[in-house]
């Protein structure tokens, strides 16, 4: 939710008719950016519900009925998987949040100078949704027996957080411009 409010604060400023300096390249550039947004806020608004329907599958497997070896087996698999997709989904909101975070220095530096501050709130958001995915994913990792798995995850997770620390930082850097 927090990465789609910051999505539509880039959008509100990429949508203005004002631009910092009215010419027509950096309304392009605006209208680009929010062509390529529109898309991002659906996905991290729908996996609000995706991220919520993951956690239920984890509290039904550790729910499954463990009386013989085969309940046990049955119900280890299922943790397993589910877990597993406990994970996938904080790692999509993270590509969600990183891919939109790419749209947010053009906004900021070309957005309506009165504006400005709101596209990077909407930034911050972004990569405060980020690393709380980023958190999501370390902490569903220890349960998952699947290695490689595990360190795909992992690495992931790293270099999206690196990417939109950067992007975060190109952000200030565009509004002290």
């Amino acid at each position: 939710m927090t990465g789609a409010l910051g999505v539509s604060l880039l959008l509100m400023v990429a949508g203005m008719a004002k631009t910092r300096t009215g010419a027509p390249q950096e309304a392009a550039d605006l209208t680009r950016a929010a062509e390529r947004l529109r898309p991002l806020r659906d996905t991290l608004t729908a996996l609000i519900d995706d991220d919520s329907t993951a956690y239920q599958a984890v509290i039904a497997a550790y729910r499954l009925p463990r009386q013989s070896d085969d309940e046990v087996a049955a119900r280890r698999g299922a943790i397993e998987s589910a877990i597993q997709g406990a994970t996938a989904m904080p790692l999509r909101t993270m590509r969600a949040c990183e891919e939109a975070l790419r749209h947010a220095p053009a906004v900021v530096r070309f957005g309506n100078p009165n504006a400005v501050t709101d596209a990077a709130v909407g930034a911050r958001l972004l990569l405060a949704a980020l690393e709380s995915a980023a958190m999501n994913v370390e902490v569903n990792l220890p349960g998952v027996r699947d290695a490689e798995f595990v360190r795909a995850s992992r690495d992931e997770r790293g270099q999206l957080l690196s990417d939109a620390r950067q992007l975060a930082s190109e952000v200030d850097a565009a509004l002290r411009q």
